[in-house]
């Protein structure tokens, strides 16, 4: 069984700028999984995701 570990994530909107800091977990070829899916803007594919250290 494999450990995931948790990162701090912000997720910023490039439509509306608007801002989320989230927990997330490394998934499947690197990417960072949050379950975020859509900002209050109704903008769902447009996103900069940086991880926090």
């Amino acid at each position: 069984m494999a450990v995931q570990e948790r990162t701090k994530v912000l997720i910023r909107c490039r439509k509306c700028g608007e801002r989320y800091t989230l927990r997330g977990r490394r998934g499947a070829h690197g990417k960072i999984e949050t379950g975020f899916k859509q900002c209050l803007c109704n903008n769902d594919d447009d996103f900069e995701v940086m991880e926090q250290p």
